[in-house]
């Protein structure tokens, strides 16, 4: 007996880093032992506080814009994406870039010009400003792709020809939303063209079903995660539309708001993908010192996805 209150907590899997993040914060420390520091990253390499100040404290530094980048330095971009500006930019400064894009965002870019090819206007289901929208968006000339973030934007796109459109989306978005969405497209738009295999993601759809798994037997759920991640954020949706009245992000244990968490009983632990899993351990520390905890894992699929580096980091010199 240890005096402390019962508690018990589901651990859901898959959670925490996907094959993208991992690709990505690879790349970064690679590019510092092969070029030295400073190494500049635009925009954060991975939404997750822990993992960039970790990177910079390796020696890599973080910028918004290409302009903020002297010209003999190497710059990585993001996981997300960018516009198809940004490294034409970086080549006319003769700078040695590296593109950490998610190789399943870069799959939604090579679909974009290939319906543009087709003389396709696009329809993107996404979040505006959000880098990975802003990064797809980029990759084909202003107007040719309308973004939609709701059902109810459905209704007011006005594209040119409503025969000749087709729709990608954001990797990072909640699945049952997003099929609401299609739906409400091919309603309106019978003649639009889906992607062969979906855009979501494989990650986000794992995460999002292993809440799922776990939230109705749950009376709270933690979602480790930044602000700023998009399928962090959507996992607290999915755990609240599942049922679980309580569903929080937090950063890491120090977030927890242990006078919310009174009296329960049983508690869901997730992770987004650029979470990674010290987090995940420092949160169920922090409960085993509070609750007299049982940590049941609740695994709905198993993750073997490996993506490549890029030859510059493969190859010496």
């Amino acid at each position: 007996m240890t005096g402390l209150p019962p508690l018990h907590l589901y651990l859901a899997a898959p959670r925490g880093f996907c094959a993208g993040v991992d690709r990505a914060i690879k790349i970064v420390e690679m590019a510092i032992q092969k070029w030295g520091a400073p190494v500049y990253v635009r925009h954060e390499i991975v939404h997750n506080k822990f993992v960039v100040d970790g990177l910079k404290a390796l020696g890599a530094v973080f910028v918004e814009e290409l302009d903020e980048v002297p010209g003999d330095r190497p710059v990585i971009f993001s996981a997300h994406g960018v516009p198809k500006s940004v490294p034409a930019a970086a080549a006319a400064r003769d700078m040695i870039f590296v593109d950490a894009t998610c190789p399943l965002v870069s799959k939604v870019h090579i679909e974009a010009e290939r319906h543009h090819e087709n003389g396709l206007q696009m329809v993107m289901i996404g979040h505006a400003g959000h880098p990975e929208t802003i990064g797809t968006m980029g990759q084909l000339p202003p107007g040719e792709v309308l973004l939609v973030e709701t059902v109810a934007d459905v209704a007011r796109v006005a594209p040119r020809d409503p025969d000749r459109l087709a729709f990608i989306t954001q990797t990072t978005l909640s699945v049952d939303d997003t099929a609401e969405i299609v739906t409400a497209l091919k309603e309106r738009f019978p003649a639009i063209i889906g992607p062969h295999k979906e855009d979501i993601c494989y990650a986000t759809t794992n995460r999002q079903a292993a809440v799922k798994a776990i939230a109705g037997r749950i009376d709270a759920l933690l979602v480790i995660g930044a602000p700023n991640s998009s399928n962090s954020r959507r996992l607290v949706e999915v755990g609240r539309a599942d049922g679980c009245a309580y569903a929080q992000l937090v950063q890491r244990a120090a977030d927890i708001d242990w006078r919310a968490l009174a009296g329960i009983r049983a508690i869901g632990i997730t992770a987004g993908a650029s979470a990674p899993e010290v987090l995940v351990n420092e949160v169920i520390d922090a409960f085993r010192a509070r609750f007299d905890t049982t940590v049941e894992l609740v695994e709905t699929a198993q993750e073997n996805v490996e993506f490549k580096l890029p030859r510059a980091l493969r190859q010496p010199g």
